[in-house]
């Protein structure tokens, strides 16, 4: 049976920065347009809502960093609230990316900062022990897993979380229309912003793909058609689940 003939495909995350992306290399290579849309946005909390916590950001010894995003919305805070950290402040971070990262913001080689070697936060194993008596601060999502905080409790540290930054909807502007033959998502909530913005939305044969279990689920329970997934053991990345897709694709397909 012929299918839709895929030419453009909506990428619902930022472009990449530097220009390279294996997606442009898929477009070359199968004629086909890639646009980068995103539907979801990272914000910080107010300071209103951060004050309803009750947290003095100096009563802490310590700062558990899980990512760049933390990174950024924990500082933002601190300048609105007019706190500069004291050289003393320890810093753990969940990766060497996390803790360069910690550069836009302070000196770094004047500070402690550790991070794990493995990207886990069981990498910060020794870390934490030898400085097991400090007062934790971490900085996490409205939404989070609970994994970090299971192990600093299994650990026994001191340890308070603070819920700094949310996951929103990016909505479409007025005007702004839906133009792709095939959409890319990356999150449960991505696929709620799609609708949410489009309600009268209607699949018919715009082919649909995601990377993620979740992810996948979310596009089934709303009824939709789910044509493209990663990662699978054949396909670990979404370029090459996508690359997959679009060769039999322009197998099958009409214009």
């Amino acid at each position: 049976m012929a299918v839709r003939r895929v030419k453009k495909v909506l990428i619902s995350q930022p472009q990449p920065s530097n220009g390279k992306s294996p997606y442009y290399e898929l477009g070359e290579k199968y004629h086909v347009e890639f646009q980068f849309r995103p539907f979801i946005k990272v914000e910080r909390v107010s300071l209103k809502e951060f004050r309803h916590q009750r947290i003095n950001i100096l009563d802490f010894t310590g700062i558990v960093m899980t990512s760049r995003t933390a990174v950024d919305h924990f500082f933002s805070l601190c300048e609105e609230l007019k706190i500069s950290m004291p050289e003393s402040m320890k810093y753990f971070c969940i990766s060497e990316t996390v803790a360069l990262y910690l550069q836009k913001y302070i000196v770094y080689r004047k500070r402690k900062i550790f991070f794990s070697q493995t990207g886990k936060i069981e990498g910060l194993n020794a870390a934490f022990t030898k400085h097991s008596k400090e007062n934790l601060l971490v900085p996490v999502p409205e939404e989070h897993n609970e994994e970090v905080l299971n192990y600093l409790a299994s650990k026994k540290l001191k340890y308070t979380p603070s819920v700094m930054y949310r996951t929103v909807s990016n909505d479409y502007g007025e005007g702004e229309v839906l133009d792709a033959d095939m959409i890319i998502f990356f999150s449960p909530i991505g696929v709620q912003s799609l609708l949410k913005n489009f309600p009268d939305f209607k699949q018919g044969d715009i082919a649909i793909g995601c990377f993620g279990s979740t992810t996948a689920k979310a596009i089934v329970d709303e009824g939709l058609r789910l044509d493209c997934e990663a990662p699978t053991p054949e396909y670990p990345s979404m370029s090459m689940a996508l690359d997959a897709f679009l060769k039999e694709n322009q197998k099958k397909s009409v214009d």
